[in-house]
């Protein structure tokens, strides 16, 4: 009689064939890769992690006698009060890569209060940890759920606070457990929320190991493919680890190896937008809001629901639109044929990291868009605001006829300029990179990692709530002064059937203005523009080490036709030359006034006042044309 074997998921399994020697073989091959990829931080690391972990977990137990001893509370009720320390994310779920952050929740008793949290913890932090320890601590009051972003020995904190309605925490507090919910308002419950996914997630999966194994390898492709990050419509890393445990468990006995080529293909086919579920969800008494297109409108339109399995269940992929959902299935389907060749020992697991060609092939056009402001605090703000807001500008680029694709990079480009006067912000606003200071080196937002940026961005925080810096607007001067701006990409690909020319103006004029017209902007203080740009013209620090930027095409000039004997000579083949200045031959410069048109020779001084005219352009338009 055959045992009955468990079901994962909300169906039964595909497979529960054991390993292949082939498949064992592939799988430590595929382990291999992912260490000379730098995927594996140094048993010496992680053990550093841990031993901070802990010394956390004290810092959190005494927080909570701290405030205790303040309000006067008995000493039994002090010494019961208790305290813990949760992980989540990609540490959680043990698939981070060196140098990577730990997100962290402490969770206190109900007595304790954020104000306690933002005033008590950071010099508790700084008593209870070695001198010097602390590098960096950044506290964001203002933050939907409370945040203190902290740089350790060399270790990227970022320690999140909520409270539960019980009176004490103990060590042994089980997350998971859903009477927890009772009594909490929105934001201790989207705080909650991190470790509870993460723990069930990890409950969901039949081999802890492999599932690792296969995320680490997914995250990487992911990455270097340029199709992660929730904020600007791609799954984040959760999502990715919740399509990664659903392969796990149609295939419960697979090795990593297995579990990633299957992936391509299943996730790649998958009936979108059938929603992915770990498992079935629940009802409770707290009555929380959860994901169900049958209830809420909004739901419906969500096109690759990827399902939450901690209650109350929640999409965590919502913000995917039609050309991420393209993009998407695209890199899927191209993993999955890099994955099947590496099957049959034509390709190896390399091949599948390779990295993307967004900027050096993919597109011939792009839009800029720029968004400055004269303080490096305002602009963590306002930066994270418009990060928050390009993907509306996207939808709209998508309902035009004329547009393929429109597909916005995953990641910002922040810059330091050296500005006199509000002419040369202007300049740099029209993606000028004369004034940029060569002494600071651009960087990507997710180096950055600003926790005001980040809090804004993802939504967790009201940008007006933040102090948007000190600084007067920059006057007229000779002295400069620091301008700053985070500069977002968004590729343009026409549609096969449209015309050779695209006019995006009105749609950037539109969501340019709504932005500039919410409280988050200041006049004078905060900056934005979007620019058309050519791909032969993007600066030189988007493109990677080895990479080279595209050169413009030289067109094909027509062939002198040599008179037969006897026969008059045109103008161009007596050495005259007709001299037509039109806006077709021409890739930056607008046409002022009527066309003109000159007989003779060109002059030096023709050529000299071409020189002058291009010096003295304005603002790049968003037309472009093939």
């Amino acid at each position: 009689m055959a045992v009955q074997q468990r079901q994962w998921g909300t169906t039964p399994s595909i497979s529960w064939t054991l390993p292949t020697e082939k498949e064992i073989v592939q799988d430590e091959e595929l382990t291999d890769e992912l260490k000379r990829q730098g995927q594996y931080e140094a048993p010496g690391e992680t053990q550093k992690k841990q031993q901070l972990l802990i010394q956390l977990q004290k810092i959190a137990v005494e927080f909570v006698k701290h405030v205790c001893r303040k309000n006067n509370m008995p000493e039994s009720i002090i010494n019961s009060a208790g305290g813990k320390i949760f992980t989540y994310g990609s540490y959680r779920l043990g698939a981070y890569a060196p140098g990577s952050d730990i997100d962290t929740l402490v969770v206190a008793p109900r007595h304790v209060t954020r104000e306690d949290f933002f005033e008590h913890m950071p010099s508790i932090l700084e008593r209870m940890l070695p001198p010097g320890a602390i590098e960096e601590m950044k506290p964001v009051p203002e933050a939907y759920v409370p945040i203190i972003k902290l740089m350790i020995s060399g270790t990227d904190i970022d320690l999140n606070f909520t409270r539960l309605a019980v009176s004490s925490v103990p060590w042994d507090l089980d997350v998971k457990d859903t009477n927890l919910l009772r009594g909490l308002d929105d934001r201790e419950l989207r705080a909650l929320n991190g470790p509870r996914v993460a723990d069930e997630l990890l409950e969901l999966v039949p081999q802890k190991k492999t599932f690792r194994t296969a995320l680490r390898a997914i995250k990487l492709w992911a990455q270097r493919r340029a199709v992660y990050g929730n904020i600007v419509g791609f799954p984040g890393g959760v999502a990715w680890g919740m399509l990664v445990a659903r392969v796990c468990q149609l295939y419960p006995q697979a090795t990593g190896s297995v579990i990633v080529m299957k992936f391509f293909r299943i996730i790649g086919r998958w009936n979108w937008p059938q929603p992915i579920l770990l498992k079935e969800s629940e009802d409770h008494p707290i009555q929380a809001r959860v994901w169900n297109p049958r209830l809420y409108p909004t739901d419906k339109y969500h096109l690759m629901p990827i399902i939450t399995p901690a209650y109350p269940a929640m999409c965590a992929t919502h913000n995917i639109g039609s050309t991420t959902k393209k993009i998407i299935i695209q890199e899927l389907e191209r993993g999955g044929d890099i994955t099947d060749k590496i099957s049959f020992g034509r390709l190896q697991w390399k091949d599948l990291f390779t990295k993307h060609t967004y900027f050096t092939k993919d597109y011939k056009y792009y839009l800029s868009i720029i968004s400055g402001s004269t303080t490096k605090d305002a602009q963590a703000s306002w930066s994270g605001f418009v990060e928050s807001k390009v993907r509306l500008l996207v939808q709209a680029l998508e309902g035009q006829g004329t547009i393929g694709v429109a597909r916005l990079f995953n990641k910002g480009f922040a810059r330091e300029h050296r500005c006199k006067d509000e002419d040369e912000i202007q300049a740099v606003l029209r993606g000028d990179m004369q004034y940029q200071a060569t002494d600071v080196k651009t960087e990507t937002t997710d180096n950055i990692n600003d926790p005001r940026h980040n809090a804004i961005a993802e939504g967790n925080i009201d940008a007006t709530s933040i102090a948007n810096g000190n600084s007067e607007p920059v006057q007229n001067g000779h002295e400069p002064h620091a301008f700053y701006t985070t500069t977002y990409y968004v590729g343009i690909e026409l549609a096969q059937d449209s015309t050779k020319k695209l006019d995006v103006s009105t749609e950037s004029r539109d969501w340019k203005e709504q932005q500039c017209r919410t409280a988050n902007f200041e006049e004078g203080r905060n900056y934005l523009n979007i620019a058309a740009t050519r791909s032969y013209d993007l600066p030189l620090d988007v493109f990677g080490p080895g990479e080279e930027r595209p050169t413009r095409a030289k067109k094909k000039l027509p062939q002198k036709k040599v008179p037969a004997p006897g026969q008059k000579r045109n103008l161009s083949a007596s050495g005259m030359e007709v001299w037509k200045k039109s806006l077709q031959q021409s890739d930056h410069e607008p046409l002022d006034g009527p066309q003109e048109t000159r007989w003779g020779p060109r002059t030096e001084s023709h050529e000299r006042r071409q020189c002058q005219s291009k010096r003295s352009l304005h603002a790049p338009s968003q037309t472009i044309e093939e």
